[in-house]
């Protein structure tokens, strides 16, 4: 029984430890690929949700051909609906910045935060069941101080 409860807390460990190191190494472009992987495959209302919270508009910018919401609706965008980002209409390129900020500019440092900090509690938790593995290892075969000594015989 306590070698499989270690065989299993082990391999635990090894998956949390390398998700844990996964989530330290990645860089910036790695995290923004994520996160616009993240944009395409959420629903319109996520983005409308994540943009009115954030006051962004668009993941990168208005000139990326990506679909957005209409960000009429924001602080950024008030008066300014001759802008192509404020209407939601990404098909027409211009050449006059969005006023609004994108929201991968908005959002780097939140994702940055949430990498580091995933990865730190990865690891504390994956160094916290190598102790469980040891504690295990060192107490297996302890015999109970209570139970009569000729019985292990």
């Amino acid at each position: 029984m306590h070698l499989k409860y270690m065989i299993i807390l082990f391999l635990v460990f090894l998956i949390q430890f390398s998700l844990a190191c996964a989530c330290l190494a990645v860089n910036q472009e790695q995290r923004e690929q994520l996160a616009l992987t993240g944009w395409r495959y959420s629903s319109n209302q996520s983005r409308i949700k994540l943009q009115i919270s954030s006051q962004c508009c668009g993941f990168r910018s208005e000139n990326d051909a990506e679909e957005h919401p209409s960000c009429a609706n924001l602080k950024c965008c008030e008066g300014n609906s001759n802008y192509a980002c404020c209407a939601g209409n990404t098909n027409q390129t211009s050449n006059v910045t969005c006023p609004c900020a994108s929201c991968s500019e908005k959002l780097a440092d939140k994702i940055n935060y949430g990498f580091k900090l995933t990865g730190g509690i990865g690891l504390f938790f994956s160094f916290t069941e190598i102790l469980g593995v040891w504690i295990t290892v060192r107490y297996r075969n302890q015999k109970d101080p209570r139970a009569n000594p000729s019985s292990f015989l």
